[in-house]
């Protein structure tokens, strides 16, 4: 496993200076905008003028992961407002087939998420409808909570799966992703890697993002 994304979560910044803690993320391949609703998951974070608002004072692309109800209505909106990546739950989707062409026409990459208890299965057929596949190593609300190792198996058949296809379908994970889980995960064959206290506790975000990259490319030694 060599190829390795990182997305830093801003549920570990502070929202109070989001335009600075963008800016102490500057090596990241994306920043990960965890968008709730307090009705899906027991939690309020921010909206749809915020993602706007970091669209503009950003360079980074946003990957934005949506634990909202009524996802099949608002989800294209955030494609409009420029996230290069929109991430919708298949729990809280009536229609995932017509949500992920609605966002792949709005401009951005379609990705599907599921809680750690739902399988993989059902949603094969789909897997060419989407950009990306976001397997939930945590239950969704809560950033800071411990890797759910039970989730690995389902990584694997995913990865699987994904292969079967034959398509550039990214693999991400999120929850509990740190120096010490990262590898785990990218064995099971994830890409792409949510990281919230590990990157925005650590002193220097920037240099915790690459420790992170390296310890799944093979160029540091993970911490045990």
């Amino acid at each position: 496993m060599t190829d390795c994304r990182i997305h830093p979560s801003i549920l570990s910044a502070d929202f109070a200076n989001l335009e600075a803690e963008l800016r102490r993320i500057h090596t990241a391949d994306a920043v990960h905008v965890d968008v709730m609703d307090n009705h899906f998951v027991p939690n309020l974070t921010l909206g749809l003028p915020i993602v706007q608002r970091l669209q503009q004072v950003s360079d980074l692309p946003l990957d934005v992961h949506l634990m909202i109800e009524d996802v099949d209505r608002w989800g294209p909106g955030f494609a409009e407002a420029g996230a290069q990546s929109v991430t919708f739950h298949a729990e809280a989707s009536n229609a995932p087939v017509k949500l992920a062409r609605d966002l792949r026409s709005s401009g951005a990459r379609a990705a599907m998420a599921l809680r750690p208890a739902t399988p993989i299965e059902p949603y094969l057929d789909m897997l060419p409808e989407l950009d990306m596949v976001l397997i939930m190593t945590v239950e969704p609300g809560f950033g800071g909570q411990s890797f759910l190792d039970i989730t690995l198996p389902k990584i694997r058949r995913t990865r699987a799966a994904i292969e079967g296809t034959g398509l550039p379908i990214a693999l991400q994970v999120d929850g509990g992703i740190s120096r010490d889980t990262i590898l785990r995960a990218a064995e099971a064959g994830a890409d792409v890697f949510v990281a919230g206290s590990a990157v925005y506790g650590a002193d220097e975000p920037a240099a915790a993002i690459d420790t992170l990259r390296n310890v799944v490319t093979g160029t540091h030694t993970p911490v045990v």
